[in-house]
């Protein structure tokens, strides 16, 4: 979690950027002029995947991205981006614009400058580092309130998240994320992963959740077991590898008692993604979208 104060000097530096990049506006985010407008270089032959962690863990200096598994790595010495490069280019985008936090936030640098190597920073750091670096990323990759500006053009829905990952060149995790946490809309998401495979009892992991402002205010904050089972509709649509559903029904016990929402389900066969809101929630813009490819 970020404090509110370290909140608006983060997304500050990245209006900054934006502008003086001469990246605010364009479509998709030109990561890469922003990336160059930081003085910072990627490395498009080193592959982080394939270097032992071993000996990551040794390496000076070096900030890891907060994943299941290396997906970047900023080296402050020399300045430079390494990736993880068999990601989707959505991916490496998210990635370079963490990293490119690590390099752009001056406390991190300040903070860093007097230590001998990573070891030296305590747990505590790293991961508010973390959490620093992926909110600059996102506010960066989705130009801060701009994101909001098209949001507001389009129907509420799963779709249209993925429509604004199109826009702006992020992922879909990223933008249906960054959709929920902005959305004035009642609304949650839940991110699951490791369906069993067939012919086994059918559950699955929560690997992440959030909640929109307006969500929250109205039916408090939902509890979720760490595992899912059979029972729940969408676990079903994921066991079954269904691609993509919408207004699905589900109960759902909130501190009002249970009630029954509509979801919207997408499964992108490394994640699934849950997009929860109460029935007759379809305040937004007028646009409707389609995706063909699905």
């Amino acid at each position: 979690m970020v404090d509110p104060h370290a909140k608006k000097d983060i997304e500050t530096i990245a209006y900054d950027i934006l502008k003086s990049s001469n990246s605010w506006g364009k479509f998709p985010t030109p990561v890469d002029s922003i990336v160059n407008y930081s003085d910072l270089i990627v490395n498009k032959t080193v592959d982080v995947s394939k270097i032992h962690h071993g000996y990551l863990s040794k390496a000076t200096d070096a900030l890891f991205s907060a994943l299941a598994k290396v997906r970047g790595l900023f080296d402050r010495s020399e300045k430079t981006i390494y990736l993880d490069l068999s990601q989707n280019d959505q991916k490496k985008n998210f990635v370079k614009l963490h990293e490119v936090g690590h390099g752009v936030l001056p406390w991190q640098n300040q903070t860093s400058s007097f230590l001998d190597d990573d070891n030296t920073l305590s747990l505590d750091y790293r991961e508010q580092f973390e959490a620093e670096a992926n909110l600059f990323a996102s506010a960066t990759l989705f130009q801060l309130d701009r994101f909001e500006d098209e949001m507001a053009k389009l129907e509420f829905g799963i779709k249209s998240a993925m429509a604004l990952a199109k826009l702006f060149g992020g992922s879909n995790h990223a933008a249906i994320r960054r959709f929920v946490e902005y959305s004035p809309n009642r609304c949650a998401l839940l991110v699951l992963k490791d369906i069993s495979p067939k012919n086994e009892v059918a559950n699955c992991t929560v690997r992440d959740y959030f909640q929109s402002p307006k969500f929250t205010k109205n039916f408090g904050t939902i509890s979720w077991e760490k595992q899912l089972g059979f029972t729940w509709p969408f676990v079903q649509d994921y066991y079954f590898r269904k691609r993509m559903k919408f207004e699905q029904e589900i109960n759902i016990n909130t501190y009002d008692g249970i009630l029954s929402f509509n979801y919207d389900f997408f499964d992108t066969s490394y994640n699934a993604f849950v997009l929860i809101y109460p029935k007759g929630e379809k305040s937004g813009g007028k646009t409707k979208v389609i995706i063909n490819s699905y």
